[in-house]
């Protein structure tokens, strides 16, 4: 019988908790960067002159990129090993870090920033492909998916905390010199600890499918980042959208022919598969949108510095490390339905709680109590969906698995920013402008203030008038919690409705894939 990845891995307990560490560090130095920027966004908008569009751009050019790649890296792991794959995405990934660390035009760090998505989708499949290749008794596994998946919570929710340290204390190019060294011990770590494993017959890689993902995933997300400024209606958002449209059934015509799909998109037929990632995406989704914004609120309206912005996304983090154990027990005892539908209306009360939010609301008593709440539904959604979705294809799927998984996160991130940014954006807008109708502001002071909240903010700065300034920023801040509330309820609605689906679409007992035997070629660590 050819060799297994069950009967090939002689690791023993503490070179197996040893690599889920070090799996878990680079797993979480590509995770981190999704949010790490927000808090550098203000900082970026004012030194790179940028608006809401190219702010969004510095976040949805890693994601994307992210994004895309993430299904070829799953199958170039598989194909040629997914440990070596793991050391050209961490070496990849840091020079990225260190190119954007050097730049100082938007141009530049947007180039970077797709450069840094492109290594990091090596990085992040491999290491949860890998941690099931580790950990294959059921229990252990179970256990160790959690803790992976609930480090991939707390790197989205860190970021913030991590960036407003080093801004408290560096210029913005900090937050991309810190993966340097990061890079460098998970590199290390991964050569003396983690093993090569991959598929001994793998499939070839289906490069016209490879691209026309990335094509329809672009396009759709450029339609929606740019639909505030041309117009929702324009030609340029239709002839996007529906560019987009035709690459996303391409794509999936493509991967029905082929022999060696780089998607076997039915697999989308089988609820125990796409429902978890359907939730994935949905609660990465609401929850990147959220904290896009909420960043702005903390700073724009609160006046709080970066530093204190960033401790204040702490409690997302207490959230999941409190609740990612408990969510993993009652999906092993009882089935995934319950602990991801209750996951997901979790976030959907937090959010509604925030919709409400002001200058002047507390926040000891309403914004922590509703930011742990929303952290610990994020982990009761994506423990057991990860869980119950790998556990449901073979060995040797293992790689490509972990690429829906993680392209489920990233697409839902990366569409999670542009919808409800674009949302904010727009509503922000539409209630600015007609406040400065009529007013004395020159053109460009008025388009700078239509912009963004602070560039709305600045310009109000500037108005010598005491009586006129303090109305200026008053209109500027209604008009920014008037998109914030608007956005909150978005997402307070996509999270309810995904609770309902889960409940009814998802089987409540439902079964697992029993992996056979596959051939699988193993090497140990160091070698």
């Amino acid at each position: 019988m050819p060799p297994s990845t069950r009967n090939s891995l002689p690791l023993t307990r503490g070179r197996a908790i040893a690599a889920l560490v070090v799996l878990c560090l680079a797993e979480l130095l590509v995770v981190i960067d999704n949010t790490i920027i927000n808090i550098a966004l203000p900082t970026l908008g004012r030194e790179l002159r940028t608006g809401v569009s190219g702010l969004q751009w510095s976040v949805d050019a890693y994601t994307l990129t992210f994004a895309g790649f993430l299904l070829a890296a799953g199958n170039l792991g598989d194909r040629y090993g997914r440990r070596l794959v793991l050391y050209i995405g961490i070496v990849g990934f840091g020079a990225g870090s260190a190119l954007a660390a050097n730049t100082d035009t938007l141009g530049e760090l947007v180039s970077a920033r797709a450069v840094m998505g492109v290594f990091a989708a090596a990085v992040f499949p491999a290491t949860l492909a890998l941690v099931v290749a580790i950990f294959t008794e059921p229990r252990q596994r179970s256990i160790a998916v959690g803790i992976w998946a609930g480090v991939a919570g707390i790197a989205i929710v860190g970021g913030p905390v991590v960036s407003g340290w080093l801004l408290a204390h560096f210029s913005w190019h900090s937050v991309f010199w810190v993966n340097v060294p990061v890079a460098l011990i998970a590199l290390v770590g991964t050569w003396l600890w983690v093993p090569e494993v991959k598929v001994a017959v793998p499939h070839r890689l289906d490069v016209p499918g490879l691209l026309l993902s990335i094509a329809g995933v672009s396009l759709l997300v450029w339609a929606i980042i740019e639909a505030p400024r041309h117009g929702w209606t324009s030609w340029q958002t239709a002839v996007a959208a529906l560019a987009a449209t035709i690459g996303l059934l391409a794509f999936v015509v493509r991967q029905l022919r082929t022999a060696d799909p780089l998607l076997d998109v039915r697999l989308f037929r089988i609820r125990r598969f796409w429902v978890p990632a359907a939730a994935i995406s949905v609660g990465f989704f609401s929850l990147f949108g959220f904290i896009f914004f909420f960043t702005v609120y903390f700073q724009a309206i609160r006046g709080y510095s970066t530093l204190e912005t960033g401790v204040r996304a702490l409690p997302y983090a207490v959230g999941i490390a409190l609740a990612a154990p408990i969510a993993m027990t009652i999906g092993r005892r009882i089935g995934t339905a319950l602990p991801v539908a209750l996951g997901l209306g979790f976030m959907c009360v937090g959010f509604a709680v925030a919709s409400s939010a002001d200058e002047l609301t507390a926040y000891p008593t309403v914004i922590l109590p509703a930011t742990i709440v929303m952290g610990a539904g994020l982990a009761f959604v994506q423990g057991p969906a990860t869980e119950l979705l790998m556990s449901n294809l073979a060995e040797e799927d293992m790689g490509v698995g972990a690429a829906v998984n993680d392209t489920t996160r990233e697409v839902g991130g990366a569409l999670g920013v542009a919808v409800l940014g674009s949302m904010l954006s727009s509503v922000y807008s539409g209630a600015i402008r007609p406040q400065l109708d009529g007013t004395a502001l020159p053109k460009d002071a008025a388009d700078i203030a239509i912009s963004s909240v602070f560039g709305g903010l600045e310009v109000a700065a500037r108005i010598p008038v005491p009586e006129l300034q303090a109305r200026a920023y008053t209109a500027v801040r209604e008009a920014f919690l008037d998109g914030m509330g608007a956005t909150s309820w978005t997402a307070t609605a996509v999270t309810g409705v995904g609770a309902v689906a889960v409940l009814v679409f998802l089987p409540w007992r439902e079964g697992r894939h029993q992996s056979i035997d596959v051939p699988i070629e193993t090497e140990k660590a160091g070698g």
